[in-house]
Formats: structure tokens, sequence, C-alpha cells
């Protein structure tokens, strides 16, 4: 039997069930625990060589949430010894188990970016959410995200993250990065993304995002190409694209309404965007550099993905 601690007694026999709580429940039920667990295991360090590791679905569970509650590696370790929920959902317990400390949050970190594991979970929960029946085909809705980075120079180097730029959005100007993505027209669920730096125009990674079997595609006037639209309207593929006024002339009636017509298809996109920035609080990035930041984008895109189909996969 196990034994537990007053704390978690304490915490059993309130009145109130908190909105972490729900969430965390929620998000248990729905993440494929066990296809994710054979994605990682193979690069995940085995007892009997030095130190024995923490079980990998406990450092797992504390990695969903940092990208939750948007936590440092230090911040994480606060959290599981400050907040009863976060370590019943990590499968601690106080007194009996040890918490891992900040390193051992930063080294699992690290081996995720180091194996390009967050894409491969990416691509494992879409390939899950598909069977399930939530993702869907047919048509592709693009669009990118500007992810802000701080710009001060008070680091060793005295120089901004040399692999951000600035990027211009109305009249404002903005330093960071991008994150693009291609979102099912029908679901709204995420099947492909990628990360560039800020200046990177939308229009010069839309091939990236559009499946080879789509045969609509959605997306605002940052994408226009006649080049691409006439392609595609030779090969069948019904172009969406919002329509922009040409210098010194008017949108027509029908683009007009055209534009209305696709506004609420192009809207999917931006449900997306809100469980990242609102839901997940991701509005700046934690590193330095691309490569682990990408990491963390897909990694909250997969779990977003979830979020956005959790009551259809917990009826399935």
């Amino acid at each position: 039997m196990t034994q537990l601690s007053f704390a978690t007694l304490d915490h059993r026999n309130k009145k109130k069930r908190t909105k972490r709580e729900a969430f965390l429940a929620e998000m248990e039920a729905v993440v494929p625990w066990a296809l994710l667990l054979a994605l990682i295991e193979p690069y995940y360090p085995k007892a009997g060589n030095g130190r024995r590791p923490y079980p990998l679905v406990v450092m797992l569970r504390i990695y969903f949430l940092q990208q939750w509650y948007q936590l440092s590696d230090p911040g994480a370790e606060e959290a599981l010894y400050d907040i009863q929920s976060m370590r019943a959902f990590a499968g601690l317990e106080l007194g009996r188990d040890a918490i891992p400390d900040e390193t051992t949050v930063l080294n699992f970190r690290h081996l995720l970016e180091r194996h390009d594991l967050t894409k491969s979970m990416f691509d494992a929960v879409s390939s899950h959410l598909e069977d399930k029946g939530a993702l869907l085909r047919g048509g592709t809705i693009m669009d990118a995200t500007l992810i802000a980075a701080s710009p001060s120079t008070k680091n060793k180097a005295g120089k901004r993250d040399a692999q951000m730029s600035q990027s211009k959005k109305g009249n404002q100007w903005y330093f960071g990065m991008k994150a693009h993505i291609g979102v099912d027209a029908r679901s709204g669920l995420v099947h492909t993304a990628g990360v560039t730096t800020g200046k990177v125009h939308d229009a010069k990674v839309m091939d990236n995002l559009i499946r080879e079997d789509d045969r609509a595609v959605f997306a605002d006037k940052g994408y226009v190409n006649e080049k691409k639209k006439r392609a595609a309207r030779a090969a069948g593929v019904y172009w969406a694209v919002r329509e922009q006024r040409k210098p010194g002339r008017q949108l027509s009636s029908s683009q007009k309404r055209r534009n209305r017509r696709h506004g609420s298809v192009r809207a999917k996109v931006e449900h997306v965007f809100r469980v990242l920035k609102c839901q997940f609080g991701y509005r700046k990035v934690r590193y330095r550099g691309i490569a682990k930041n990408g990491a963390q984008v897909f990694a909250l895109l997969a779990l977003a993905n979830l979020y956005l189909s959790r009551r259809q996969l917990r009826c399935a």
C-alpha cells in the first residue's frame, strides 16, 4: 500500500476542484502516453550506468507541465515542491519520492532537443489524431505568428540573438522568430509546422505547409502569389487566399464577398494561436537560437492539437 503524505491527504479532503486540476485531468486522459514514451525510451539513460535515472514517464510529465505553464527549469523544480496538483500529475509524493532538481529537468529537455524528439512527438500525435478521426484531410489553412525575443544586449557577448531578426507588422516592428503552421481546414488541427527567423516572408515557406493531397488552400493576403495561384487552379486546387487590392485599384464586390466567405474558414488557424499564446502563455521565446525554440514550438503544437480535440478524443 502506498503511504501518502499529510499534504496529499489534506489536498484530497478539500471541497473544491481547481481549474488546474480539471485541466490536468483532461490532458491526462487524452495524451497518448504509451506512444510518446516508446519514442523517447531508446534514447533515455538506462539504470546501471551511474546514478539511477528518474522514471521516464515522470520526466515527460514534468516537461509537459513546463509547456502548459511556461515554467523554466528552476521554476519547474520550485513548482513541484509548492503545488500538490502538479506533483500528483507527475506521480511524485513528498516524503516518498525525490523531486528532480533543475539540472535533471534541463538534461531531459536537452535530450529531447538533441535527438529532435519533439518533432517526432508532434508527428506521432498527428498520426494518432488521424487514426482517431480527429485530424482530417482535404484542405489546408496557412498562417504564421511572431514570437517575440529579448532585444537586450546585456549578456556575455554584448549582442542580441543572431538567429532572431526584425519583422514589421502593420506599422510596428517586432524582434524574434516566426512559427509557421498548416492547419487542416475541416478540423482546425495543425498537420505541418516550422520555425524561421522573424524576417522570412510567410509566402517563402508556403510550399512546405501544403500536403500533396490538399484540394483547397486558405491563407491571408501575406500569401498572395499569382504564379502559385495559376498553378493551383491548373491542378484543380481551390485557391482561397485572401484577395489583395492592387495599387490604384479597389477590390470588386465579388472579391469582397469571396474574402468574407473564406474568412470563417481562415479563422480556424487563429484558434491554434489562441491556445499557444493565451491558454499556454507562449508569447516570448525562452532560449537563444532557432533550434531550441523550434523544439519547444513542436511540443507546444502537439499539446495544442490534443487540447483542441480533447472532447472528441474523450468520447471516442
